[in-house]
């Protein structure tokens, strides 16, 4: 199910509840057993998201979190507000993958492979916000900003267009969400660039093949050895495909 950015609210995650401010202004935390709801809630949303997509109901997550569905809901006033925390910590999540491969190998190849390993290992890619995996074949795109759209792969000649990762109209509600996609989008940039450079990853290979790799190879299975080795055997085909080859 497509999840359209506009109808995404303008917060990204809903102001935690808090007890009533004393006299200094301050506010006391959730309690131990709120806490702990959201806690389950935000755990239960990441594996049901992850098994079922963004199109799963709110009563699937309250089922796995075992909770009620009311209890969802007053945390997360609809289920776009929670599809966005989702997405968020997902996109951060692989943020921080992708910067760690990029400080602690200095193999480019290394680099690259250990951010698509640790990436579909945790199943982060799954649950990437819809508008990361958004890509258009056919005519060139027009009026796109350069710098948003990073990597994009030229078509060969005869092949009538080009595949590129789209990124979405710039509105006031997707500035926070726009940031974070942005730095993902840029160390993984980073990535891509070196193991070109170090003519270790195909000429026409772009940021949005590698979020797409991270995004499929990591498919949703009933048992988690046969998911496991499932994602090994298909993310090793997808590396060989990526790998440049001597002309």
């Amino acid at each position: 199910m497509h999840i359209q950015d506009s109808q995404w609210p303008a917060t990204t995650s809903p102001a935690p509840r808090t007890a009533p401010t004393g006299p200094a202004g301050r506010s006391a935390p959730l309690r131990v057993d709120a806490q702990r709801n959201l806690e389950h809630v935000l755990r239960a949303a990441r594996e049901v998201f992850g098994e079922l997509g963004y199109g799963a109901p709110m009563e699937d997550v309250a089922r796995r979190a075992r909770v009620g569905v009311g209890t969802v809901y007053r945390r997360f006033p609809s289920k776009d507000v929670l599809v966005r925390r989702i997405a968020e910590e997902e996109t951060a999540r692989l943020t921080d993958q992708a910067r760690t491969a990029l400080g602690q190998e200095e193999e480019p190849w290394s680099a690259l492979s250990r951010f698509l390993r640790t990436s579909v290992e945790s199943g982060a890619g799954r649950l990437l916000p819809p508008r990361m995996l958004r890509v258009e074949v056919g005519t060139a795109l027009t009026g796109q900003d350069p710098a948003r759209v990073p990597q994009q792969r030229q078509a060969e000649p005869g092949t009538g267009g080009e595949l590129r990762l789209v990124e979405p109209r710039e509105a006031p509600d997707a500035e926070q969400d726009s940031a974070g996609t942005g730095a993902l989008l840029d160390v993984v940039g980073r990535l891509v660039e070196r193991a070109r450079e170090a003519g270790e990853l195909r000429s026409d290979v772009t940021v949005a093949d590698v979020l797409l790799v991270i995004a499929t190879a990591a498919p949703a299975l009933p048992d988690t050895a046969q998911q496991a080795a499932a994602s090994e055997r298909l993310l090793e085909i997808l590396l060989e495909g990526l790998r440049s080859r001597p002309a």
